[in-house]
């Protein structure tokens, strides 16, 4: 008998193991094997956007009794229709609506698994042969990822740190062509920090429609900001410009980990019908897997009960700690700020890797920081731009002076001497 490998004619998908290491996860779990385990000190966590596990960015008690209620019932136990219950659709349509110069329908409304299924949905959809699309850099890795994986090509247009992070319009209209189908915008950005104005979303909306491209609109971090810019949903300008709207509970209400997501059309126009796009979307859904039964029966209550106190001190939360981080970064050497955030969970850095000794690049900054100090952050590289770092100050303000003040000794311990 065979014990080898020989006689099998199994194949793996080996596109697999390329595409995962682009994303935070795998460069994260990356960065955590060379954590030193006999450091005694807690390790920080300044490289993800979860805060769930602090006290501090606990969900509303209204969130958590709206899940229990839903299992308690048993009307939720079933299977579902693939898009989404329609309570939870309708419930979602009209908490958007609120921010909407016009109404959305329930059937606008396409229920994920968290905002990542939503995106597999969409960029599923737009993977004709030979299509292309359009990402912003810096950005989320897992657009990377997933277009990789469907062999939909990614052009990517800079953001621009010298004015709020903003979208180099010039470069978008330059790397568009006729194979190209949407444009990616993050707003609030992951990993910028940034919140775009009303103006700013405008000339993005006319660019878009110039180019003849939808619109994906990824806000996730909607209603995060504390900055001198309020939030503007992208879906402001579904009449000028079809958008694809992503968006999940998964931030606002501090809950990741319930996987609830969603794809909405903002299109009063009725284009993104016209073009089979909607009828794609549910051909998708139909495939793909439901997000869980009882979440989507809570939602309409989590939606109309959470109370504004509670998305208050969220943001008071945030602030504080985004202030902060931004000031103790002023203090570390070799580390530049060029802008205090104004919303989601995360600020871009960018490193002086001149100014070092034995440190060649963002990556090896990460690994040799976590290693020394037991502080993880995100290598530049992992979003787009070699030689940054992306920091999350979304955690305990005491855990997040703690991990600066080892950033800051790390970087005077690997100064060159002058």
């Amino acid at each position: 008998m065979e014990n080898g490998s020989e006689r099998w004619r199994v194949r793996v998908n080996e596109r697999l193991n390329k595409t995962s290491e682009t994303t935070i996860r795998g460069t994260l779990a990356k960065i955590n094997r060379n954590l030193n385990k006999d450091d005694p000190r807690p390790t920080v966590p300044l490289g993800h956007g979860d805060p769930s596990t602090f006290p501090c960015f606990r969900t509303t008690p209204v969130a958590e009794d709206a899940i229990v209620d839903a299992v308690r019932s048993a009307k939720f136990n079933s299977y579902v229709p693939s898009v989404g219950i329609l309570p939870a659709r309708r419930a979602i349509a009209d908490y958007l609506s609120r921010d909407l110069p016009y109404a959305l329908s329930s059937d606008d409304v396409y229920l994920a698994l968290g905002c990542g299924q939503a995106i597999e949905v969409i960029l599923t959809v737009l993977a004709c042969p030979g299509a292309n699309i359009l990402l912003p850099r810096p950005g989320f890795p897992y657009y990377e990822a997933r277009a990789e994986y469907l062999q939909l090509e990614v052009r990517h247009f800079d953001l621009n740190p010298e004015k709020g992070w903003e979208v180099d319009l010039e470069s978008v209209e330059a790397l568009a062509d006729e194979n190209t189908a949407a444009i990616v915008i993050i707003n609030p950005g992951n990993p910028c920090g940034s919140v775009y104005t009303h103006q700013h979303l405008k000339k993005i909306a006319e660019t878009a429609t110039k180019l003849g491209i939808l619109v994906i609109a990824d806000e996730v971090y909607h209603h995060l900001t504390f900055g001198r810019n309020p939030f503007v949903p992208m879906g402001a300008f579904g009449s000028i410009v079809p958008v694809i709207t992503l968006g999940s509970i998964s931030k606002r209400w501090l809950v990741p980990g319930w996987r609830l997501g969603w794809l909405v059309t903002c299109d009063p126009n009725g284009i993104l019908r016209k073009l089979g796009v909607v009828e794609c979307i549910t051909g998708c859904m139909e495939m793909a897997s439901d997000p869980t039964t009882f979440i989507q029966g809570a939602i309409p209550h989590i939606i109309e009960k959470s109370g504004e106190d509670f998305f208050s001190k969220t943001i008071d939360t945030l602030r504080v700690a985004a202030y902060t981080c931004y000031d103790r970064i002023k203090e570390i050497p070799c580390i530049i700020c060029p802008n205090k955030p104004e919303g989601s969970m995360f600020v871009m850095v960018k490193l002086d890797i001149s100014s070092l000794e034995d440190i060649n690049d963002d990556a090896e900054f990460c690994l040799k920081l976590a290693k020394e100090e037991s502080v993880v952050v995100l290598p530049g590289a992992a979003v787009g731009m070699r030689n940054w770092l992306r920091i999350t100050f979304a955690i305990d303000c005491s855990a997040l002076e703690d991990g600066l003040e080892r950033i800051n000794v790390f970087c005077q311990r690997h100064a060159k001497k002058k």
